[in-house]
């Protein structure tokens, strides 16, 4: 793996990770467009497996916020990541992009101006007639105003469902203090560092909310995949665009939930290699 840092054209700076660079010659890469709480070391798995299994690079990056990227500005919408994207693209010569969660929504509406030849999302964040809500963010705001992190990160938890049934179904108290139990560890001290990144983004998906027809300018080639045991928001988005994009295919993939992209099982690995080789 490569690690470089590129210029973007607005002055700011992101961090690039290139897994299979020596394969270049093969084709262009794909590049990875990662979710909201996360940096791109937890594609690290998935990327050595996609580059290993397609013989082509595969590059992730820090999205602002995160790692050694520019940091997310206060006027921050979606189009920064758009534009981040484009920039990624044209550094690496690469034109297939695949997204995950916030990433998906970030590579969908990129994909209707960008030169995006095969386009591939899992769970994509993505708002279409309001399938995305956030009634939660004016609990989540007035913890954060009063120094309560921990319960400030348990309504995002509980809120996005990111851990399941089980978490979105348990009390408010015991997330909390879950929460608290587990501030010193890397897990729990990333989700603090980035918790205020993740809300920016969930406001940016609603801002940027549509109806399903304008999602007729993706490409022709749009493979959209959903984890079966994933929150059921992220299937009603794909669903709608899935029936006006003609020339999409839509997935399930069995037994896995949002974080499917993360464990990188074999199955998902096949799927999107064999869409990514045409």
């Amino acid at each position: 793996m490569t690690r470089e840092i590129i210029s973007t054209p607005d002055g700011g700076t992101l961090e690039l990770f290139s897994t299979g660079a020596e394969l270049a010659s093969a084709g262009s890469g794909v590049v990875v467009v990662t979710a909201s709480m996360v940096t791109a070391a937890d594609y690290t798995r998935f990327a050595q497996k996609l580059s290993a299994s397609l013989g082509r690079p595969v590059h992730t990056f820090n999205r602002r916020g995160r790692g050694s990227s520019s940091e997310q500005p206060g006027d921050y919408t979606l189009d920064v990541d758009i534009r981040d994207l484009e920039a990624v693209m044209k550094h690496t010569a690469s034109t297939d992009v695949f997204g995950h969660s916030f990433g998906g929504a970030v590579a969908i509406h990129a994909a209707r101006h960008l030169p995006v030849e095969r386009l591939a999302v899992y769970d994509p964040a993505v708002s279409v007639n309001q399938s995305v809500k956030a009634d939660w963010t004016t609990e989540y705001e007035r913890a954060t105003a009063a120094g309560d992190d921990d319960r400030a990160l348990a309504v995002l938890q509980r809120g996005l469902e990111a851990g399941g049934p089980f978490s979105s179904r348990m009390p408010l108290s015991m997330l909390t203090l879950a929460n608290k139990l587990t501030a010193g560890t890397s897990v729990g001290k990333q989700q603090r560092e980035m918790m205020r990144t993740g809300v920016r983004e969930i406001k940016a998906i609603i801002a940027a909310d549509m109806p399903a027809e304008p999602f007729l300018e993706l490409p022709l080639e749009t493979l959209i995949i959903v984890g079966e045991k994933s929150p059921a928001y992220f299937g009603v988005a794909c669903g709608q665009i899935h029936d006006v994009l003609s020339g999409s295919s839509y997935t399930i993939l069995p037994g896995f939930g949002h974080d499917g992209v993360n464990r990188a099982p074999d199955r998902l690995i096949t799927e999107l290699s064999d869409f990514f080789a045409g």
